[in-house]
C-alpha cells in the first residue's frame, strides 16, 4: 500500500521574450479542463513566477499522490491539456537537452533541487 505524502516541486523554463504578454495573458484566464486535470493529478498550491531579466518562468507546485509518474503521466494524456501545451510549449524554450515539448519522454520543464526549506510545524 502506498502512503500519500507531499512532494515539493519546482521547475524553470526559459520564456520568448516576444511571447510574455501573451503568456500572461493566457494565464490570467487558464482553462478550466487543465485545471481540472491538474487537480485530478494531486497537484495543488501551482504557481507560475516570472523573472524577466533572466527571461525565467519558475514553476512551484505540491503534489499530494502516491504515484507521481503515473499522476503526471494522467496530466499529459489529457486532451485539452495537451492542446494547452501546443499553445504555451511555442512560447518556452526548454533548459533539458533532447526535450521535443511538455508530456513528451524527455522533460520540458527543468526539474530543480531543493537545497533549503524551513517549516513552521
Amino acid at each position: 500500500m502506498s502512503v500519500q505524502h507531499t512532494k515539493r516541486i519546482c521547475q524553470i523554463i526559459k520564456l520568448k521574450p516576444e511571447a510574455e504578454a501573451e503568456y500572461k495573458a493566457i494565464h490570467a484566464e487558464v482553462w478550466p479542463g487543465v485545471l481540472a486535470a491538474i487537480e485530478k493529478s494531486n497537484i495543488s498550491d501551482y504557481s507560475i513566477h516570472h523573472y524577466p531579466p533572466l527571461k525565467l518562468l519558475i514553476a512551484n507546485f505540491k503534489y499530494t499522490g502516491t504515484d507521481y509518474e503515473a499522476d503526471m503521466k494522467k496530466v499529459a494524456d489529457d486532451p485539452e491539456t495537451q492542446r494547452w501545451w501546443a499553445l504555451t510549449d511555442g512560447m518556452q524554450e526548454s533548459f533539458v537537452d533532447g526535450a521535443q515539448g511538455s508530456g513528451k519522454d524527455v522533460p520540458w520543464w527543468q526539474e530543480l533541487e531543493e537545497v533549503f526549506r524551513f517549516e513552521k510545524k
